[in-house]
């Protein structure tokens, strides 16, 4: 703990580079293996204890459940071809336009994103809308897969459930149902509409490409159709779990369990082929930001930032809404919105802030993250699910499109936040 106090610029570095470790993958090394650097060094420079990261690991539980049980769903509905029949359909109903196609996708990934998470929608969609593509044999998949990535982030704060940071940021003073989508539901519009028009103003060139007609459409087994009532079950878990404010790990993990037990019943395949092809990497990588977080918050940043937020609401309520928002959202990609999401909480916590301003950060972490390709966790799955499928996106050409897409949308949502007092 002394060890700490005396040194909070060599915790501060170490996290620094770690984070940079993961938005640029040196060495093209996975991201966990720089996440899992940083948080070793730490505790082999005694600038935390094993316990204090253990602490650290364990806050992280509920995350890793939701991951893996969302992962096990999609590699059943991957494997099973629930995904070759979705895009089969889906590109039947485009009817050759490229434009009727892209605003399909983006529909159906805001009502994945709205009832199943963010992180659902880069794990679960990613590769549907890489089948969607190919069966529709559009010459440029890349306008498609971006929906995937932005409206991860546009569309997560709809409801409490549509991205893990809102529980984070809440804890354990979650609001009800009822209370929460009149405060996000202009918000949360706004923030859905500007980033459609944005992302299909810029791809509009490729977007005038026409994409295949007449596409037959694979039958669907009857392992395709339990993965898919899997997929629609978890759904009303989730959504069950959100009216009680329960958390969501556990309910997801039993789901994505109980899902692969029944399709495995019925399948050819056995449980071996679809553990291994879950991406486990995710899970390393989340815990070592966990890590990462407990030894900064062990530097007392967390009460410093909280003194400031408090001083910047005594000056304006309205001004430490705009300035926290909008510094958070750029900090999310700087960070990663999990660790920025986690001080974020507790900095609020600490500040006890209006609901004005905690409504502005939260939006802030869900958002923000739409600037880079390591600004959430929703977009470093789905950075590895495009890997999968033999597709690359390098930060630089993300973070063009970002520029463009993110701050209209986050400009918008924040004054959503003020319209109704």
């Amino acid at each position: 703990m002394g060890a700490l106090a005396a040194s909070p610029w060599t915790v501060w570095g170490i996290a620094a580079v770690a984070t940079a470790g993961v938005i640029f993958r040196p060495f093209f090394w996975p991201e966990f293996i720089w996440a899992i650097a940083g948080a070793l060094l730490l505790l082999v420079l005694g600038l935390l204890s094993p316990s204090e990261a253990l602490t650290g690991v364990a806050k992280g539980t509920d995350v890793y459940l939701f991951l893996i049980g969302m992962m096990l769903l999609s590699e059943l509905a991957r494997q099973e071809g629930l995904f070759d029949w979705l895009a089969a359909k889906a590109a039947g109903h485009a009817k050759g336009s490229a434009t009727r196609l892209f605003s399909l996708v983006f529909a159906v990934g805001t009502i994945v994103t709205v009832f199943l998470s963010n992180d659902a929608t880069a794990v679960v969609l990613t590769p549907a809308v890489a089948a969607v593509v190919k069966a529709a044999k559009a010459r440029s998949p890349l306008p498609y897969l971006f929906i995937c990535a932005f409206i991860a982030n546009a569309a997560s704060f709809v409801l409490p459930i549509s991205n893990p940071a809102n529980l984070v940021i809440y804890g354990s003073h979650m609001p009800p149902l009822l209370k929460w989508l009149p405060t996000y539901a202009l918000p949360s519009a706004l923030s859905i509409a500007a980033t459609y028009a944005v992302l299909r103003w810029s791809q509009r060139a490729s977007l005038r490409e026409p994409v295949a007609t007449g596409i037959g459409v694979p039958a669907l087994t009857v392992c395709g159709k339990l993965a898919g009532v899997g997929i629609a079950a978890t759904a009303v878990v989730l959504l069950t779990c959100s009216a009680f404010s329960l958390q969501l790990g556990l309910p997801t993990f039993l789901a994505g369990l109980a899902t692969m037990l029944l399709v495995l019943t019925r399948s050819e395949q056995g449980p071996l082929t679809v553990v291994t092809h879950v991406s486990w990497g995710v899970l390393p990588l989340v815990a070592g930001l966990f890590v990462l977080v407990e030894a900064l918050e062990k530097t007392g940043v967390t009460d410093d930032l909280g003194a400031v937020l408090r001083g910047l609401e005594h000056w304006s309520a309205n001004g430490a809404a705009w300035v926290s928002g909008v510094a958070l959202a750029i900090g999310c990609n700087l960070v990663n919105n999990l660790p920025a999401g986690l001080v974020a909480g507790r900095v609020v916590e600490i500040a006890r802030v209006s609901e004005h301003v905690r409504s502005a950060i939260l939006i802030g972490v869900d958002l923000g993250p739409n600037l880079s390709v390591t600004g959430s966790l929703a977009t470093i799955l789905w950075l590895t699910a495009l890997r999968r499928e033999g597709l690359r996106v390098g930060a630089w050409a993300f973070l063009k499109l970002g520029v463009l897409v993110m701050p209209p949308a986050l400009a918008l949502a924040i004054l959503g936040v003020f319209a109704f007092g």
